[in-house]
Parts: structure tokens; sequence; C-alpha cells
């Protein structure tokens, strides 16, 4: 279990992810008001957020970091609007080796999420990949 400290963390960490092109876009903020109550966050604590980062703190728990990944992978494809899909995959490929994440993981979801629809990677998917690289 993750204490309130990474909780903040992983949000603040999400949040950045959002804001890293431009804004965050409403179906954005709705998406990780939903994340900051999964997480049991304040809505007052999440808005502090937003403006407030707060310093990254990395998880112990390789699942909860593949959980956090996959977070970020469902966040990157929220907007379908979005065109910038090569410099959002880079930028979830920074997040992911930022978390200890081995990049061969990394790069086999990137490629695998273009076959998905709205290039949403089921979690089993996910944590099979991650598996793999990880025994």
């Amino acid at each position: 279990m993750i204490n309130r400290v990474e909780k903040l963390s992983l949000l603040s960490e999400m949040i950045a992810f959002a804001k890293y092109d431009k804004d965050i876009k409403n179906i954005e903020y709705h998406f990780l008001l939903g994340v900051a109550k999964q997480l049991d966050i304040a809505r007052e604590d999440f808005d502090y957020l937003i403006e407030h980062p707060v310093t990254y703190t990395h998880l112990k728990s390789h699942s909860e970091r593949i959980v956090q990944f996959h977070r970020l992978v469902l966040l990157m494809n929220i907007d379908s609007d979005s065109d910038n899909s090569s410099s959002g995959a880079i930028k979830l490929y920074n997040f992911g080796l930022r978390m200890g994440l081995s990049h061969e993981s990394i790069t086999k979801v990137l490629y695998l999420m273009e076959s998905f629809p709205n290039k949403i990677v089921p979690p089993d998917v996910l944590i099979d990949i991650f598996k793999t690289q990880y025994n």
C-alpha cells in the first residue's frame, strides 16, 4: 500500500504529464480528478497540486509503478483530439524510464498501443509485458 506522500507525488506527476503540452484539458482534468478520488485525495488537495506540484517520490513497489504507467497511458490517450502522438509517446517513454521501468517493456507497450482501440492497452496485456521483462 502506498502512503499519502507517494499518492500526492503520483498525482502531481500525472498533472505534470497532462500539462506537458500546454494546459490541462477539461477531459484530462476530470480523469485526473477521478484518479485523485481513487487515491483518496481531497478535491482541495488535488486543485492545490495543479498550481503547486510536489517533489517526485520514487515508488518502491514495481507493481505500483506499472499501475502508474498504465494511468499515464490512459491519460495520454484520453484526448482523442490530440495530434501530438509522437511527442506524447516520447513523454510517456521518459516518464516510464524515470519510474525505473525497463526500456524494452515501455517500447513494447508503445508499439502495441497502436493495435488497440483508442490506443488503450488492456491492463492484463500491460502487466504481462512488464512481468516478462521483470523475470
